[in-house]
Formats: structure tokens, C-alpha cells, sequence
């Protein structure tokens, strides 16, 4: 991939990020300091990422994608009151895709679970 003053902004913005933000909150944010930037550039780029491996798109969020930079294997838990979206460190569980394997003959991949949550602060 070609280097890029916008892509380079945008992956940075992401890794300085935890909120694990929609194309339209980076685009907003960035938009701030850089009045060239496109909400179109914003969904090229990070489409580009997502395909590199950059960067992971969270697909189970609503109806807007969500972005995250760690691309090692955890989950996610969004707070059913305020949305916020945590990363939930636990051991990867293989033994679901081996079991889903022997039952369906298909080959998986990886699987990604989503926690639905209440976080300490709208406890």
C-alpha cells in the first residue's frame, strides 16, 4: 500500500483511540484539523485498512461499522445503556471452532463474540 498523509492520520487517529470509532466520528474529529479530508476518503482508507489487516472492522455494532487497531484475538462487550464499545481480554476459545467444525464439515476461520454489557459507570 502507497503511503498516504490522510491513511497515515486516519490509522493514527484509530490507534490512539479506544472508543472504537464509526467512519463517521473519525471523519468528524479529523475533519477539525484537516479541511481536505472527505468523508469519502475517510470510508476509502479505512476500507483499504480493514482489507490489509491494519486494522479490524467490527461488522456486529448496529448498523455502522466500527474500526479497532489490535488486530490480536479478543473480544468486545458494548454497554446495552451508553454504547460504549470495551475490549474484553480472555483466552481465544478454539475449542468453538474445532466443535462447529466436526458438526458442520465447514472450515472456520475465526469467530468474533460480542458481550453484551453494562459498564461500571451506568451501573
Amino acid at each position: 500500500m502507497n503511503y498516504s498523509k490522510q491513511r497515515e492520520i486516519i490509522i493514527n487517529y484509530i490507534k490512539n483511540s479506544k472508543s472504537h470509532p464509526t467512519a463517521e466520528m473519525i471523519y468528524k474529529d479529523l475533519r477539525l484539523n484537516n479541511s481536505t479530508l472527505s468523508l469519502g476518503t475517510v470510508y476509502r482508507n479505512l476500507d483499504m485498512l480493514s482489507k490489509s489487516g491494519d486494522i479490524i472492522r467490527l461488522k456486529q455494532f448496529g448498523n455502522k461499522d466500527r474500526f479497532d487497531d489490535n488486530s490480536n484475538h479478543h473480544y468486545h462487550g458494548e454497554c446495552i445503556k451508553c454504547g460504549k464499545i470495551v475490549d474484553i481480554y480472555v483466552d481465544y476459545l478454539e475449542d468453538i471452532d474445532r466443535n462447529i467444525e466436526n458438526v458442520t464439515n465447514y472450515d472456520i476461520l475465526s469467530h468474533d463474540i460480542k458481550f453484551n454489557i453494562i459498564c461500571p459507570k451506568c451501573k
